[in-house]
């Protein structure tokens, strides 16, 4: 039982404000109209950055889902440095994993996170528009039956930001969040509280190994909150957790991959030499000119002691992460069953696409083929990799479209 209580006090701490965080990710996604991220962003000029920027922060997208947006704000019609600070500032940060960081780490760190995101991404996106000046694209004009297909969407938009709240949000997510929770459970059970304090004792040094650690690899915003509890409990200075909280879920392979396609090598290492520095800045601030009062893990020590000491927990607390694993354990039967059981046409054409991730993934491909000449339908299967178009799709141009949006065309 001893092993199994931290386990449970993690997902009691976080589960009612992940819940929170879902309903307004939900509700920001379905009554925002999308055509405002893209409208004033073409110019390169200061403004369009500060609004990416801000439209970025509270957006719930991780590193692989920000891909596809990005790309879209970019054909149609943003300035590299939009673009760039977009693709900052969302994956850092959204309304959930604010709401996660407050739960888990306090107040102050929850406000630190949306302020580095915007105050990364604001520079990010200006030093591309210095440094890397290219004219702006010509933005692409929805057409006329994507317009009438968006309406329709728009009845019912309840249901829609509950779905998107409770199912696709969480299919995004889940996955990471439960890996999250585990590792952080494990860390917290079989790792010494002075293990990192004895064996990195510098902070900076802390701060370098955990950019290493994190540039490269894939991490949620959400799921790496946990996570970096742990860790600061066991010794890690707040500035190094701050850092992987940044670096991890705004950088990957899969990111960077596409921002040197897509926007060239120049404005890749704009991208990641802000990214770097911000969390780096940011992370030196929090342990040296911020109160050490405000990073204190008090909460989260008391939670664990006292269920480890007592056995016992909130019944509203529980009562919240049985409803959160449900629906994480409905969110994942919906999304296999349902990809096992779709059904492909015969008359359709099926091609096969690399690097899909994610329900965002897959709305972005089906939303962007629907508009090619021809096509009257997509369904696109995650867990197989490919996109079944039905009509008469000129494969050149489906082609395009996919890598456009950052992904591998198969064969």
């Amino acid at each position: 039982m001893q092993y199994i209580i931290p386990f449970i006090s993690l997902l009691n701490e976080m589960s009612l404000y992940l819940l929170f965080g879902f309903l307004i990710a939900g509700i920001l996604n379905v009554f925002v109209p999308k055509e405002i991220y893209g409208k004033h962003l073409s110019k390169s000029d200061f403004r369009s950055v500060l609004l990416s920027a801000l439209a970025g922060v509270p957006l719930p997208l991780c590193s692989c889902g920000v891909i596809p947006v990005g790309m879209s704000l970019r054909k149609e019609g943003a300035s590299k440095g939009a673009t760039v600070a977009f693709l900052i500032s969302t994956p850092q940060t959204g309304v959930d994993s604010i709401a996660v960081t407050w739960s888990m780490l306090g107040l102050p760190f929850a406000l630190l996170r949306p302020i580095a995101a915007f105050v990364t991404s604001l520079c990010g996106g200006i030093l591309t528009n210095r440094f890397d000046k290219t004219e702006p694209n010509v933005g692409k004009q929805i057409s006329d039956r994507e317009k009438e297909k968006t309406k329709s969407k728009r009845k019912n938009k309840l249901l829609q930001a509950l779905h998107y709240s409770f199912v696709e949000m969480i299919q995004n997510i889940g996955k990471w969040l439960v890996i999250g929770i585990f590792v952080a459970g494990l860390i917290a059970v079989f790792v010494p509280d002075d293990f990192l304090t004895s064996n990195l004792n510098n902070p900076l040094l802390n701060m370098l190994v955990v950019l290493a650690i994190s540039v490269p690899m894939y991490t949620c915003a959400t799921g790496s909150v946990p996570l970096a509890a742990i860790l600061v409990m066991k010794g890690l200075s707040p500035g190094a957790a701050f850092v992987f909280l940044m670096a991890g879920p705004a950088t990957s392979f899969a990111t960077m991959t596409v921002a040197a396609n897509i926007l060239g090598r120049k404005t890749l290492i704009i991208y990641v030499v802000s990214i770097v520095a911000g969390a780096i800045a940011f992370g030196l601030a929090a342990d040296y000119l911020l109160p050490s009062a405000w990073f204190g893990m008090g909460k989260m020590n008391h939670a664990l002691m006292h269920t480890h000491e007592h056995g016992t927990f909130s019944w509203f607390d529980t009562v919240c992460s049985v409803l959160l694993a449900g629906l994480i354990l409905n969110a994942f039967l919906q999304k296999y069953f349902r990809s096992s059981k779709s059904s492909l046409l015969e008359a359709a054409k099926i091609y096969k696409i690399d690097g899909m991730t994610c329900s965002h993934c897959k709305i972005s491909i089906e939303r962007s083929l629907l508009r090619l000449k021809g096509v009257t339908s997509v369904q696109v299967n995650l867990n197989k990799g490919i996109a079944c178009v039905e009509g008469t799709p000129n494969d050149a141009d489906v082609q395009k479209i996919v890598e456009e949006l950052g992904y591998r065309f198969g064969t």
